[in-house]
């Protein structure tokens, strides 16, 4: 049981049984993007940039809710900030801004739009106490 006292959805659920609790007590619609500790662990270990890229400082992951088809991966645009690099791998887009997430042009905006999904970013210090969370 979760603490609404309604019993516990089934992982697959629990986006939509999220939102449907942040609705119903704080009155708040928001969408929901949820990874599994596996998912994490998979996510922490798929970083795509190699050598000077790897700089964690200059790491950030955005999680989509969804995974985008083909035709809408293939509408992102590898030259929208220059100096800054991307990677779609399934429900993750890793980026490394070494100019900083302030100045760059990959943004949740410009993802959601081209992907058709909805993403919640984070840096790289996060993703790592997230999983430390779900290690321990």
């Amino acid at each position: 049981m979760s603490s609404s006292g309604r019993p516990r959805p089934r992982p697959s659920g629990c986006p939509a049984c999220c939102r449907a609790l942040l609705a119903e007590r704080f009155g708040i619609a928001s969408p929901v993007v949820v990874r599994s500790a596996k998912e994490m662990a998979a996510v922490a270990g798929g970083v795509p940039f190699s050598g000077k890229r790897a700089d964690p400082a200059s790491l950030h992951v955005m999680f989509l809710a969804d995974k985008p088809g083909k035709a809408a991966a293939g509408a992102l645009d590898p030259d929208r900030s220059p100096g800054d690099a991307f990677a779609l791998v399934g429900r993750e887009v890793y980026l490394h801004l070494p100019n900083g997430v302030a100045r760059t042009k990959l943004t949740n905006a410009y993802f959601d739009s081209t992907l058709g999904t909805v993403s919640t970013g984070r840096n790289w210090r996060t993703v790592q106490k997230l999983l430390d969370m779900f290690e321990g």
